[in-house]
């Protein structure tokens, strides 16, 4: 047992959850916690409100690597650093900014939140070099039902079965093809090819599709791959498992927030980061 997992197994889920988030993030899991809310993204895509406000802003489909830079280094900050301290707190301010000049339902809002739980989850059972303990889960949802409460959030379920069960029903009564989420889903697909300029595009789009549901699929309307290139895709990051497993536990945490990120080559602000002022917003009733 390395010596993160001997920590988090000492901590309380409730009172230490940014302590295990942290741990989880950006020591144990830095690369599957990415990968994972990656797939997040592409689960909003797939909900025809969100899609139609992401395109309508242009951010994703003109500016994906902004965007994409955007979200993670604000996520990155408050799970880096906390909600608590300065840099989280700052985070969570421009958020709560950059989400005030929409109109945005605030189910929609519920759901997004629950992606941020569940899906990094969902991924760690599919392709973690080893499985969360209960702890670590329950601490997911701690940390993010009280960045979604800073967040003015309503209604957020007080028990972790509730909030999933909100996901799994959401999911299946929304998920829905529209132009919008195709274009969006287009747009981050080819820019996560854009960082791999040797890999055929062909074969990288096939490769994607390959570890997403079929549902999801469907609703963004890219096509369902072969059992074969799902096994082969899968088992590509499952071997990557098995190796990291065999590694000593990581002595520096990854911190995404320290990293030099594409859109931001000479550095960033928080204050700065989000669509323009003059982004247009999705039309409809405030929530």
């Amino acid at each position: 047992m390395n010596r993160w997992l001997r920590e988090i197994r000492a901590l309380d889920p409730e009172r230490d959850a940014q302590r295990i988030v942290f741990i989880d993030a950006s020591l144990e899991f830095p690369w599957d916690t990415q990968r994972a809310l990656e797939l997040a993204f592409y689960r909003t895509y797939a909900v025809p409100a969100i899609a139609e406000l992401l395109a309508s802003t242009g951010e994703f489909t003109e500016r994906a690597q902004k965007r994409y830079d955007d979200t993670q280094i604000l996520i990155s900050a408050f799970c880096e650093f906390g909600f608590d301290q300065d840099l989280g707190k700052r985070a969570i301010r421009r958020m709560n900014a950059i989400h005030g000049r929409f109109a945005i339902a605030n189910e929609d809002f519920l759901y997004v939140l629950s992606t941020m739980v569940f899906e990094p989850i969902r991924w760690n059972a599919r392709f973690g070099w080893r499985p969360l303990l209960e702890a670590e889960k329950l601490a997911t949802f701690n940390f993010w039902r009280e960045v979604g409460a800073r967040m003015a959030i309503r209604d957020i379920p007080e028990r972790y079965e509730d909030f999933e069960r909100f996901n799994v029903e959401f999911e299946r009564e929304r998920f829905a093809p529209t132009d919008a989420g195709h274009r969006v889903a287009a747009a981050t697909r080819d820019m996560f090819l854009d960082w791999f300029p040797g890999l055929p595009k062909s074969l990288g789009r096939r490769l994607i599709y390959a570890l997403l549901d079929d549902a999801l699929l469907d609703a963004l309307g890219f096509p369902r791959p072969s059992t074969r290139l799902r096994r082969l895709a899968e088992g590509a990051v499952r071997a990557r498992s098995r190796a990291v497993r065999l590694l000593p536990a990581r002595r520096r945490p990854r911190l995404r927030t320290l990293e030099r990120h594409r859109a931001y080559p000479a550095g960033y602000a928080i204050e700065t980061l989000g669509p323009p002022e003059g982004a247009v917003p999705l039309r409809g009733t405030a929530p």
